[in-house]
């Protein structure tokens, strides 16, 4: 059969990369498409016929074989139709844009035997997840330059539905199952006959005038009566077990309208957009009553966390605030007279926030007071007193109850003014609520002039965000531009995994890489305090690296956001720990792979160092790097130097590559390391360093450097598998230590030396 046919270009002069032994070129096929390259190797097949490897190149087409198997999803002739060993034609697929086509062929009936086109920058054939994080907007006081979509901000409960087949879950943003509560949005559902599908959404009940009615949700959810209760679709991470997620978001919401419409319930309705100027948008939202609306930047990916591609732009002040107590009624009120509020500020514990005395019916009244009653108590749970006068009459009750106000702007002072109730929020925990402020449009766009970055760099420098006692400055700066991650998320991140971190810190010098700009500014490295002074930072002795300035140290949650703080992204930490910096306590191999190579590569190659170290008798340890390769860490009795440490990984790393020398090499640089593994072991000398475990990597999409047990290798799906938006999850799911028994450790032997074939230095 002719498997695909189309046009090539080589790059540069193809006779002499043909004899260089590296040939690359672009194909613009009817199945392949994108770079590639034809690499001659040593080996040699039957008879003295030179032996060359086809390498798909690193680009936006490419896809892991694992993920995407191009002979056998699209096996058929390109002239005929037919098959490998069977006569069977294939009609073929009409250009329509991925996402759409997906769409099509998961409503369709028939079951059409050509493979659909697949979306573009997508991640093919991910595993479906049982659980998603939604997507959060950014409150903002107008929207960064470049396009944007518009959608209505409604007034009701997030839910993200999970489908496989005749099992539909539905969940809040929280987590929180609510399918019980919505049996006629699960019969609807169920009708689509989807297999392996996420949408995104917001449930809602839409008043006489047809706006969404929060209240009218509230009392449909407390009588147990969602026939009326409607869900508005916005979004689809997945269809049919394809991960959408880095399709543009235009495609996506062209797939879930397609979707949506070949489905006939009422209850399931898709959530339009407008391309108009923002102003116009929130003034016709206002006038009709609108909480507000959300904007969506053109061609983002889904992303389970807030970032700068979807925005928030309200019509009036309204958010979350924790009920901390209530007023007696007056004159003709029943029930109770105003509700107390208050919010989080991180280490200051709740702080008044005001009182809402306006907004509620004679229903809500009395179910609220209900609730109210039940949960007194006799002071205030204010980390502040209030002063006698506000105090005055109050009932204070625990803080468990959230409800949501509008109103007209904070003052001074953090009180809000002119407040009316909204609705109480079931589906967001009182710990969670904090001061929403609106940010300046400083975001990332693909559009921004040269003119106005900096206008938007000095307005968010004009304030400083606490965190773990530590003022962050710039706290909006966005540190990524792929995930709109800002400087404070950073911090906020290492004081939430504190625990998990500085194990690996402690008493051992830090180096730190500084991106003060985020990482596609401006990177250096910093291994001494120098003349800065980093909030928090331990200086050692400097007796520990004589001629230079003091050596850092990291030992609290203060000193780690302190390192965010100055711009710190990465923390790379000694072999050796203070107290005995002259012997190392561990080695580290850090397998570096060729880019071209295969994921399934790289764990073959750590299995057979593995291999290697436990003929030695060593124990080793796995973390990710969170780039392309994987760090092998072994514990040693604190004896040897560290010019006899170095030695030892390098006899390590010459022996692999001596015993399979078409798989890795000992030699740094990319020349040599072309179709193989470079196992670096350069790092082990004094004063070297390895990014630590549970370090963030100033790359895009900032993944981490995570620990792993020795059984979760073969399952791992790349080095970057974990980031700042997943760890967490991964943190909490963790039965066992993954480096349980890392204390135990060997002293390097002589028998080792002579298995290795080396000589002791």
């Amino acid at each position: 059969i002719v498997g695909d046919r189309g046009v090539w270009q080589p790059h540069g002069d193809p006779q002499k990369t043909y004899e260089d032994g590296k040939l690359k070129f672009t194909l613009v096929g009817e199945k392949l498409s994108g770079d590639w390259a034809l690499v001659r190797t040593r080996l040699k097949g039957s008879g003295s016929k030179e032996q060359w490897l086809l390498i798909k190149e690193k680009d936006d087409i490419a896809r892991p074989a694992a993920e995407y198997d191009i002979t056998h999803e699209q096996p058929q002739s390109v002239i005929s139709g037919a098959h490998v060993g069977k006569q069977r034609s294939a009609s073929k697929k009409s250009g329509a844009s991925a996402a759409s086509g997906k769409a099509k062929a998961a409503t369709s009936k028939s079951k059409a035997s050509t493979p659909v086109a697949k979306p573009t920058r997508r991640k093919a054939k991910a595993a479906f997840p049982d659980t998603l994080s939604p997507q959060l907007a950014t409150l903002v006081e107008a929207p960064p330059a470049g396009d944007w979509l518009y959608e209505i901000k409604f007034d009701g409960y997030r839910m993200l539905t999970r489908i496989q087949g005749d099992d539909v879950r539905l969940f809040t943003r929280n987590g929180h199952d609510w399918t019980e509560r919505l049996p006629e949005l699960v019969k609807a559902l169920k009708g689509m006959k989807l297999r392996d599908s996420w949408f995104d959404g917001e449930v809602v009940v839409l008043d006489e005038q047809g706006l969404p009615d929060f209240q009218g949700l509230q009392n449909a959810f407390d009588a147990g009566n969602s026939k009326d209760i409607l869900y508005y679709l916005f979004d689809m991470p997945f269809l049919s077990a394809e991960d959408l997620r880095e399709v543009p978001l235009e495609q996506r919401r062209d797939a879930l309208k397609q979707v949506l419409d070949a489905q006939k319930s009422r209850l399931l309705r898709y959530s339009d957009a407008f391309q108009a100027g923002h102003q116009d948008i929130v003034a016709s939202a206002a006038a009709m009553g609108l909480e507000g609306v959300i904007g969506k930047r053109a061609g983002s990916a889904y992303v389970s966390k807030r970032n700068a591609d979807w925005i928030k732009l309200k019509c009036r002040l309204r958010q979350e605030f924790v009920v901390v107590g209530y007023t007696a009624p007056q004159g003709s009120r029943s029930a109770f007279g105003a509700l107390l509020l208050a919010v989080n500020a991180g280490e200051d514990g709740l702080v008044y926030a005001g009182r809402v005395g306006t907004g509620f019916t004679e229903v809500t009244l009395e179910q609220l007071h209900k609730q109210l009653k039940k949960s007194q108590r006799k002071d205030s749970p204010l980390a502040k007193k209030l002063s006698a006068s506000q105090a005055r009459g109050v009932q204070w009750v625990e803080p468990q109850l959230v409800c949501e106000a509008e109103f007209a702007q904070w003052t001074r002072e953090g009180i809000v003014r002119q407040a009316a109730f909204v609705g109480l929020r079931s589906d967001k925990p009182a710990k969670d609520v904090v001061r929403e402020d609106a940010q300046p449009a400083n975001v990332p766009s693909q559009a921004r002039t040269k003119t106005a970055a900096p206008k938007a760099r000095k307005k968010a420098a004009q304030g400083k965000v606490d965190v773990a006692g530590t003022g962050i400055s710039h706290p909006d700066r966005v540190i990524d531009s792929k995930t709109g991650t800002s400087k404070i998320e950073l911090a906020q991140f290492y004081q939430s995994i504190a625990d998990w971190i500085l194990p690996y810190l402690n008493k051992r010098p830090v180096a730190l890489l500084r991106c003060p700009e985020g990482i596609d500014g401006e990177q250096f490295f910093q291994k001494h305090a120098e003349h800065l002074a980093i909030p928090h930072i331990k200086q050692l002795d400097r007796a520990l690296d004589p001629g230079h300035a003091a050596l850092m140290e990291i030992d609290s949650v203060q000193a780690l956001v302190g390192a965010a703080q100055m711009g710190a992204i990465e923390l790379h930490t000694w072999g050796a720990t203070r107290d005995r910096i002259e012997t190392p306590d561990h080695f580290v191999l850090d397998l570096d792979p060729d880019p071209a190579l295969p994921w399934r590569s790289m764990i073959e190659a750590t299995q057979m160092v593995l291999a290697v170290l436990e003929e030695l008798g060593l124990e080793a340890f796995l973390k990710t790097s969170g780039g392309k390769g994987m760090h092998i860490i072994v514990p040693l009795a604190r004896q040897a130097d560290w010019d006899t440490v170095k030695a030892f990984a390098k006899a390590i790393a010459e022996f692999a590559s001596r015993q399979l020398p078409e798989r890795f090499t000992a030699t740094m640089g990319p020349k040599n390391r072309v179709g193989k593994i470079f196992i670096d072991y350069l790092r082990n000398s004094r004063g070297g360093s390895t990014v630590t475990a549970y370090s963030v990597r100033a790359r895009p999409g900032l993944p981490v450097s995570v620990p792993i047990a020795l059984d979760e290798l073969a399952g791992l799906k790349s080095s970057a598998q974990w980031d700042i938006t997943n760890l967490e999850q991964r943190l909490k799911q963790l039965k066992d230590d993954p480096w349980a028994g890392y204390s135990n450790r060997r002293k390097i032997t002589l028998k080792m030396w002579k298995q290795l074939g080396a000589k002791r230095p």
